[in-house]
């Protein structure tokens, strides 16, 4: 490893950290109602004034997460509460059990509701983040309620909304055990007191990704199975790979594996990211697909062969997680890899990354740095944990 580079690379990461962070806390916080607009453009102008309610929980936990690395910061802890706050006061659905909706209006009127559940995960984390910075216990309870609910409504309860299935086919996803696996981690830390309960779920939640989902004799993890993990190859839904969530995965399992001492389950989910990237890096024009076909047919999804921004932030984390963890150099040379490529076509001089890219690499225009996707999340964790990990590496 080439000490200088390493060293020059990290501080690349702790700038854009900082350019990331401001451009949301001068563009996105909304001042009159409170929470954070994340449809904004490439040089952070709103161009729609609804709210996602998935960023408001996500922009919550991301400026608590800033407090708890690098200290509280007066600017940080308010924008994590003024999210928070949003949150409560407009996007719990009192008419569906504590259910949240998917996006409401700037005052917070709901607009729309929708049968997933990952607004009560991003709810959780930003709850349970700001317990771990403030000690603040009504946030520490609001978690575990969201905490419960999520897996609960993934595990056979009925849904309070009563829109029932989606589909009429059954089946699993890898969404589900995944992010549960990662939202369990978060309470873990802050939450000690449930570690019996939250070691045990974690441990379904492996269990399931290995058990249903993860095909290497397809050379890929699958993003939709059959409920005894079958893959349906005669349908494109079922034949559907997804490299950025199977990388994000995998990282995932190795932050566990970590915590739990466990080298087997570590050496598996390099497994899974070695699979990920293999089939998802575009080798003509770089950086990875974002949906791919395991037998090779044409995907269903128009978006196939864009690129969009997380996956690429979650390869980074991937990628150093495992050199951090190997010394392996292969795994260096891909995050200088992925890196070089994003300093390219995401990283932008008014700040922030782009976050919907063609196949060569040019930003769709016109072009933006938020969306009801896209806001202060997959970009600030990544340069957060990279930048620990690379701290780590260098021992300082």
């Amino acid at each position: 490893m080439d000490r200088m580079k390493f060293r020059a690379e990290r501080q690349w990461f702790r700038n854009q950290l900082a350019g990331v962070a401001d451009f949301w806390l001068t563009n996105g916080m909304d001042s009159e109602h409170g929470g954070v607009y994340t449809c904004l453009d490439r040089a952070g102008r709103l161009y729609s004034t609804d709210k996602s309610v998935w960023m408001q929980g996500r922009c919550g936990w991301t400026y608590a997460y800033l407090c708890h690395i690098y200290g509280v910061r007066e600017e940080w802890l308010a924008a994590s509460k003024s999210c928070i706050d949003f949150l409560e006061e407009h996007c719990v659905n009192h008419d569906a059990e504590g259910r949240l909706y998917f996006t409401v209006e700037a005052d917070g009127t709901p607009l729309r509701q929708r049968r997933y559940c990952y607004s009560e995960a991003f709810y959780c984390i930003a709850n349970a983040e700001y317990y771990g910075v403030t000690g603040e216990r009504e946030h520490l309870l609001r978690a575990r309620r969201a905490y419960d609910m999520y897996w609960n409504l993934n595990h056979g309860m009925a849904d309070p909304t009563g829109m029932g299935a989606k589909s009429t086919r059954s089946g699993r996803a890898l969404g589900i055990p995944m992010i549960i696996l990662n939202v369990t981690g978060v309470m873990k830390r802050v939450d000690p007191e449930m570690k019996e309960l939250y070691d045990e779920r974690a441990r379904e939640c492996v269990h399931d990704i290995f058990a249903y989902h993860v095909k290497p004799e397809l050379g890929c993890t699958l993003e939709s199975v059959a409920l005894d993990g079958t893959p349906r190859l005669n349908v494109t839904e079922g034949r559907m790979v997804n490299p950025g969530h199977d990388i994000e995965c995998a990282w995932f399992l190795m932050d566990y594996a970590n915590e739990m001492g466990d080298k087997e389950l570590h050496k598996k989910a390099i497994e899974v990211f070695d699979m990920a990237f293999s089939k998802g890096w575009d080798e003509e024009f770089g950086g990875i697909l974002y949906f791919m076909d395991c037998l090779g047919n044409p995907p269903e999804a128009y978006e196939h062969d864009m690129k969009l921004w997380w996956p690429h932030n979650e390869a980074l984390i991937a990628s150093m997680m495992i050199y951090r963890d190997t010394k392996d150099e292969k795994y260096l040379d891909i995050f200088y890899q992925i890196l070089d490529y994003c300093k390219k076509v995401f990283a932008d001089e008014y700040g922030e990354w782009y976050g919907y890219l063609r196949r060569d690499g040019k930003p769709t225009l016109p072009a933006c740095k938020g969306s009801t996707f896209k806001g202060p999340f997959h970009v600030p964790r990544c340069l957060i944990l990279v930048d620990q990990m690379m701290t780590e590496v260098l021992g300082e």
